[in-house]
């Protein structure tokens, strides 16, 4: 169950709506597209991506969430794309809510074959973009070779290495505030 704040409510409403354009072409594809999560992601691989979820989090405070959606719910594909999309998801599991501001999302929508990382607000100063848009693009360089489980390890373990150097000396005895297993979503 989504919790939603009053925080929440002003990222996933009028935020999202400002920045996007409409797009009925988006909301046609997202509307036929057949549930797809489980094809791509059985048990086995859901349990090596909250392993390697655990292993990236060892050492540090920060704390990695992994959602993987088949598609972006028709009501919302209109006006939302993956970006908004997993900006949305990240104020809602409450992401951005851990103790040290800490937490990253790693959203895979099959729909659209599109990574995005949203990073909470403790260590987006202290990292540039090319270094989020290069594991997103090595994740879809080994999704287009049908490498599924392989693409969300390897992206978890180079979100874990980025987090190792911004919070080196920084490990503290500490609960996992985020669930390791990966959320997968239509």
């Amino acid at each position: 169950m989504v919790t939603k704040t009053e925080t929440t409510d002003i990222v996933t409403s009028p935020k999202t709506q400002e920045r996007q354009q409409p797009s009925f072409k988006r909301w046609l594809k997202h509307f036929f597209y057949m549930p797809a999560a489980n094809r791509f992601f059985n048990k086995q691989d859901q349990q090596a991506i909250a392993q390697a979820v655990t292993e990236a989090e060892h050492g540090h405070v920060g704390e990695i969430q992994v959602v993987i959606e088949g598609h972006i719910p028709s009501n919302q594909a209109y006006y939302q794309n993956t970006r908004a999309r997993a900006e949305q998801l990240f104020a809602e599991l409450g992401v951005w809510d851990t103790e040290f501001n800490s937490g990253v999302l790693l959203y895979l929508n099959l729909c659209e074959r599109q990574v995005e990382i949203v990073i909470d607000r403790g260590i987006k100063n202290a990292t540039e973009q090319n270094i989020w848009d290069g594991i997103c693009q090595r994740i879809i360089q080994h999704m287009q070779k049908e490498m599924y489980r392989t693409a969300m390890t390897e992206g978890v373990k180079e979100i874990g290495n980025v987090m190792d150097e911004f919070y080196a000396g920084k490990s503290v005895d500490r609960a996992n505030e985020l669930s390791n297993t990966p959320i997968i979503l239509g």
